[in-house]
């Protein structure tokens, strides 16, 4: 067989389904494999729809998509994809072409060439390699998988000369490596048993590390009786509504002085970053008592909170040596339910105009999967959103912070989990970075609605600048004639001004197999209420 039949043979190998990408002059070779396999290829409209789309695939299922990036502009493409996958620990396999091995850094002027594409890529991988010898490729695909089921996970990315993909290689026996994620040290675990049940204030802190174990964190949350929060990657982990759940609110005052109180506070699988902990920038968020973090990734230990007793493990095994070692539970407290009397979320004026929405979106369509771009009902989702299991809420609101994430991950979300209605929630500014991408919801045929927030402009840049009175520059845009673009792209339009009508609108999602577009005025939604 040659390079690139033996490439796809890895990917159904390690149990990669579904490849995203455009096809160009470079990456040809690729789709003739391609077409000879089972694996599902999806053709967005741009390079870096292909990486949001892989983005919200690996959200939804926990497993990683393929992308085929042709050399040149189709990497710098995705590149802001793959920025927003390495800061959210989303595994990303990108295979890309480059220019054949005897003109790579001569600077030539061949077609697509960058001085360096693999030094370009690197800075937003977990590695970046070139591929010189084809027999290297499992080896490649071993280091990728074992970084995305037993290390931080990431975009991994390889790049191959395009002399190689008709080299042949030898066809052999392809046999993935099983790799177990690491467990915590049995001393460690003695350690902090002892400090958690001996604590008088025990506080958990749960990251995006873990949700793959959700019935280990509801266990562990109630053995301890402590209350928890729970950062915007990790939204679900405990179930919908449990009482000691606090969600993302560690911005908040109440959360805060939670979080200054604890004696001992059990951080997983988090990287107590800003965008969770310090929305308002203030540095405002204080751990004060005993500090157990645990992460995969050592680095990560040493990062924004010291600790007192730190892990390397896997946040799941480690909940799960934590209850072993704890054959008693805590006492209630009422810490928890204090909190949220005093978050009063419901009753917050900053966070009324999203109340309604998200209670007609759970009444509606409960089992949805919710993704996000970077705009106001997202920010207030975070805060509001109460979701059933994890992997149902993700937005690019967080970390690298993105725009025009939300439509191609929800597409992604779709062809990960089939089975659910998935809806994106954008800005009327933020959809119009990937409106091409409204082609490739048609041609999937998926049930996905698409929520616009139609406020004409960039209204959080807009609120900033009024908050520092800088003059309303750039950001008052009026929107384009969305219901005109829908009919363009086959998609259906409608228009909503208050939660009555949305919900007579999400009832029309499963109805036809269009995409359907769902246009708030939020004016007219704010004036109703």
């Amino acid at each position: 067989m040659n390079c690139a039949q033996r490439l796809i043979q890895l990917l159904e190998a390690y149990g990669v389904d579904t490849a995203l990408g455009i096809p160009g002059v470079h990456t040809i070779e690729l789709y003739r494999a391609l077409g000879q396999s089972g694996l599902v290829h999806v053709t967005p409209r741009h390079e870096q729809g292909a990486g949001f789309m892989a983005d919200g695939y690996a959200r939804a299922s926990g497993k990683p998509a393929a992308c085929f990036i042709v050399t040149g502009p189709g990497m710098t493409n995705i590149a802001t994809a793959m920025g927003q996958a390495l800061a959210d620990s989303v595994p990303m396999l990108v295979i890309s072409s480059v220019n054949r091995r005897d003109t790579l850094g001569r600077g030539q002027g061949r077609l697509h060439e960058l001085p360096s594409q693999q030094q370009t890529l690197a800075g937003i991988s977990v590695f970046s390699h070139t591929l010189h010898d084809p027999g290297a490729l499992p080896e490649l695909f071993a280091r990728a998988f074992a970084i995305f089921r037993g290390a931080r996970p990431g975009p991994v990315h390889i790049e191959i000369p395009i002399d190689l993909f008709d080299a042949q290689v030898p066809e052999s026996l392809t046999r993935p490596i099983e790799v177990f994620p690491p467990a915590p040290a049995p001393a460690a675990i003695i350690r902090a048993a002892e400090w958690l049940l001996q604590a008088e204030r025990p506080l958990l802190l749960l990251g995006g590390g873990c949700v793959a174990a959700p019935e280990a964190a509801r266990e562990l949350v109630e053995c301890l009786q402590a209350p928890a929060l729970t950062t915007i990657n990790a939204k679900g982990v405990l179930g919908l509504d449990h009482p000691l759940d606090l969600g993302a609110t560690m911005s908040l005052p109440a959360a805060r002085r939670l979080a200054a109180e604890a004696d001992v506070i059990l951080a997983l699988g988090t990287e107590l970053g800003e965008t969770d902990y310090d929305l308002v920038f203030d540095e405002g968020f204080r751990l004060d008592g005993r500090l157990i973090r645990v992460d995969i990734d050592p680095q990560q230990l040493g990062r924004n909170q010291g600790a007192d007793l730190a892990m390397v493990a896997d946040a799941g095994e480690t909940m799960s040596a934590l209850l072993r070692a704890m054959p008693t539970s805590r006492g209630a407290d009422d810490r928890a339910a204090t909190a949220r009397q005093e978050l009063a979320l419901n009753e917050d004026p900053e966070l009324a105009p999203y109340v309604p929405l998200y209670a007609t979106l759970r009444a509606t369509l409960p089992e949805a999967i919710l993704v996000g771009d970077s705009t106001g009902p997202v920010y207030a989702g975070n805060f509001l959103a109460s979701l059933p299991e994890p992997r149902r809420w993700f937005n690019s609101a967080t970390g690298y912070g993105t725009l025009g994430y939300g439509l191609p991950a929800a597409l992604g979300a779709a062809l990960a989990r089939p089975e659910l209605p998935v809806i994106a929630l954008v800005g009327d500014g933020g959809l119009q970075f990937v409106l091409g991408e409204l082609g490739t919801a048609r041609d999937l045929g998926r049930p996905v609605a698409v929520i616009i927030w139609n406020n004409d402009g960039y209204d959080e840049i807009r609120r900033y600048m009024s908050l520092s009175e800088i003059p309303h520059l750039g950001v008052d845009l009026a929107a384009p004639n969305f219901s005109a673009i829908a009919l363009a792209y086959s998609c259906r339009h409608m228009s909503v001004t208050e939660p009555a009508s949305l919900a007579d609108a999400l009832g029309q999602l499963d109805k036809a197999s269009s995409p359907l577009i769902i246009e708030i005025d939020a004016a007219a939604w704010a004036a109703s209420l």
